[in-house]
This record gives structure tokens, C-alpha cells and sequence, in this order.
């Protein structure tokens, strides 16, 4: 991918009330603008409640673009896969019905995850879990949230580090969803699938199967990514033929993570590349038929 660094002109990658982030798609808009941000994709996870209100506040704030995504995560052995879609026909009946299936499962799940913590001592209540995440798609970030406002960990890294990471003691597998079926969706969807930050879900042997099924980008610059892991990813991308993004996961403040929105530096040419992804993949036959959910 050729193109120039622009320093915070694009971030792929954010969250806000909509599922596990702390601003409401309207602060994160304006906290985008605060940073430079020029085009921002809006990806909460199992969610895209928060896009007409983030695509409001954007056009009072131009030049700034917004994309519009999503991000679904998928338990797999040894940890999980998370895939970012983008450009999604997100208002599709099927496909909403998907995202309510989904955070109907995301809430079910918290139950699970206070009666595990209920064992390991540490008792919470689901409901106070629940408010918190309001109509967002609730998830272990407001898990570790309630954990901190009871004393149990000082802080939502922690919380994480120590029982809600994949195989800690305090979290339980979601839902069987495989990153493969996740993959089949976005592309159902006519959207463009993004492998999300593979250097944490350390599982770079299964992107070629993911290749197979539609996927159609990896996210390659990320803030837990190291010089030589971008590098990887970019080289990755050249030899399958796909769109390398990135983006800063923003949540937030008070949400685990100190870099902003627009942090680490993403090429235009990302955004561009993106679109005319986006534009291939409307213009596909659907891997699906669009009478149910992909097998």
C-alpha cells in the first residue's frame, strides 16, 4: 500500500455507548475532531445504534467522514478472534435482527460471568452491570467497570489482565460464532470483513481460511502492535491481495487505554483503498441467501 502517513488524520477503529465505550457517539465525534481526525470509522461491537447519531454530529464538523462498521467477536482455542465490518447495509432487516440476537447473547453472558465472579468471591449484581450498559451491547469492559466501583481491582486493565482475558478464571465462552460465519455475515452484508488487531489474538495461522471465506483486510497498524508486527501485517496484506487499515480502538477515557483517537498514524491511502473495497464487495453476490443466516 503506497500513500503518507497523515498523524491522526484516519482512525478505523473506535467505540462508543453504542456496546463498551464511555463517550456517547456524539463526545466521540467531537473528541475525534479535538485530535484531527478526518475520517473515522464508528465500530462498536454487535452494535450500529450509535451511527445516525455519530453521522449527525459529524456533518456539523466538516471535513470530518464517517465510516460506518461494526465489530463482532468470535471465542476460538486458545482465545478469540474479533472482526471489524465495514460499510455494512446496516439497516437491513436480517442484519438487525443478527445484532439483537447477538447482545441478547452479550447479556445472558454477563449473568454468567457475576456467578463466576460470585464464586471467585467477588459478587456483583447483573443489573448494575446492565445499567451501566444502558441499550449498548454489554460486555466485560462494564464487567470490570462495576469491579472497580466495588473495590476488587483498581483498575479496568486489571480487571482484565487478571480474570476477564480469554481463559481467565472469571470469563466464560460466548455463544458459538466462529470468525468464519462472522466473515460470511459482513460479506452477507455486502460490507468489508477486517481481521481486528491479529496481534493480540495471536492466531496469524488461521487468515488464510479466513481469506477463503471473504475476509477482505487486516487491521495492521494498532496501538499493542510492534514495528515488526505492523510490518508483518502490511506484508501480509501485499501477498493476499487485501486492504490494510488501522485504527486506535479508542473507548474513551477511564476505559483502560491512554492513546487517543488518531493514535497510531494511518495512511489516507487506507481510507481510500477501504472504499474502493467497499465498492467490490456491494457489487458481489452475497455468500448467502438473504432469506436467513449464514450455515
Amino acid at each position: 500500500m503506497s500513500g503518507n502517513s497523515v498523524g491522526g488524520a484516519v482512525d478505523l477503529h473506535s467505540h462508543s455507548t453504542a456496546s463498551d465505550g464511555t463517550l456517547t457517539p456524539r463526545e466521540l465525534v467531537r473528541e475525534a475532531v479535538r485530535h484531527g481526525v478526518r475520517v473515522l470509522a464508528v465500530t462498536d461491537h454487535d452494535s450500529t445504534e450509535g451511527l445516525a447519531e455519530a453521522i449527525d454530529e459529524a456533518a456539523r464538523h466538516p471535513p470530518l467522514q464517517i465510516v460506518p462498521g461494526l465489530e463482532i467477536n468470535c471465542d476460538v482455542e486458545r482465545g478469540e478472534i474479533h472482526v471489524l465490518g465495514y460499510y455494512v447495509e446496516y439497516e437491513a432487516a436480517w442484519f438487525r435482527d443478527f445484532l439483537r440476537e447477538q447482545r441478547v447473547e452479550r447479556r445472558a453472558r454477563v449473568t454468567r460471568i457475576a456467578a463466576r465472579l460470585a464464586e471467585l468471591g467477588m459478587p456483583i449484581d447483573p443489573g448494575e452491570v446492565l445499567t451501566l450498559a444502558k441499550e449498548g451491547s454489554a460486555g466485560r469492559p462494564h464487567v470490570a467497570r462495576v469491579m472497580v466501583k466495588h473495590g476488587y481491582v483498581k483498575s479496568v486493565r486489571e480487571a482484565f489482565d487478571k480474570y476477564l482475558r480469554a481463559g481467565g478464571p472469571a470469563n466464560v465462552p460466548r455463544k458459538r460464532l466462529t470468525p468464519v460465519e462472522a466473515v460470511a455475515t459482513i460479506r452477507r452484508a455486502h460490507g468489508v470483513p477486517v481481521f481486528a488487531h491479529p496481534g493480540l489474538a495471536d492466531h496469524d495461522e488461521m487468515i488464510p481460511e479466513l481469506v477463503r471465506a471473504g475476509l477482505m483486510g487486516i487491521e495492521s497498524w494498532y496501538p499493542e502492535h510492534s514495528a515488526s508486527q505492523t510490518a508483518d501485517y502490511l506484508a501480509l496484506c501485499r501477498r493476499h491481495d487485501l486492504v490494510a487499515t488501522g485504527g486506535s480502538d479508542y473507548h474513551g477515557p477511564q476505559a483502560g487505554r491512554t492513546n487517543p483517537p488518531g493514535s497510531p498514524a494511518v495512511p489516507m491511502s487506507a481510507f481510500d483503498e477501504l472504499k474502493a473495497r467497499a465498492a467490490h464487495a456491494r457489487a458481489s453476490v452475497p455468500l448467502a441467501s438473504d432469506s436467513g443466516h449464514p450455515r
